[in-house]
């Protein structure tokens, strides 16, 4: 009994010192406690994620085409690889209103794979141009082999597929065929060589060239 006494009279005389020391004891438990989880999340490994930049296709994806004559905004236009005479007309606002479009109907298709650095040329309706103009020997059946005035023939030796299938009579197989049998030292030699028919090869002869 007496033991009580003297434990509730030290308590009563003692109660502030051991509530700062019970409050202390906590801090010190929670400081501990947050050491104790920033050293366990530190050594935890992290794991970087780097962005994968895609790579740039190798090789042009455009070609460049002289829009001149009767139309509403000549110049040069950049146009994909795959773009045809009709897109180029549409990138230069269309025919303007002098255009010869009969002509354009009789001698132009529009549907016609263009080359890099090819010049089209819509005539005037005041303008005469006949058929040995487009230097094709039968431009009223032409199928799209001559676009106006052509400022450059296609290399044989170095032209892509797309540029040989854009000639006359000249489709896939046989554009493959005359990239396969390169190089060729005389024009002929497509027909010898890359096997093109004769009548093809009259037909697309003064739109081509060796160097």
């Amino acid at each position: 009994m007496n033991f009580l006494l003297n434990l509730d009279r030290v308590f009563e005389e003692h109660r502030v010192t051991l509530l700062l020391a019970l409050i202390g004891l906590f801090l010190l438990g929670v400081g501990v406690l947050s050491a104790v989880t920033i050293a366990i999340n530190r050594s935890k490994p992290t794991v970087e994620i780097i962005p994968v930049q895609e790579a740039e296709p190798s090789g042009t994806l455009e070609i460049v085409v002289d829009v001149a004559g009767a139309v509403e905004k000549p110049g040069l236009y950049r146009l994909p690889r795959e773009a045809r005479v009709n897109d180029a007309l549409v990138a230069a606002g269309g025919f303007s209103a002098d255009a010869d479009r009969n002509w354009v109907e009789k001698y132009i298709n529009l549907a016609q794979l263009l080359s890099d650095g090819i010049k089209l040329y819509i005539p005037t309706v005041s303008e005469d141009l006949s058929a040995e103009t487009l230097g094709s020997n039968n431009p009223a059946d032409a199928g799209g082999a001559v676009i106006g005035y052509q400022t450059q023939t296609i290399n044989v030796n170095t032209a892509s597929l797309a540029e040989l299938d854009s000639l006359w009579g000249i489709g896939e197989k046989r554009a493959q065929a005359i990239v396969d049998n390169r190089p060729y030292g005389d024009l002929s030699e497509l027909t010898s060589k890359a096997g093109i028919p004769k009548n093809v090869f009259e037909r697309i002869k003064s739109q081509i060239s060796l160097y």
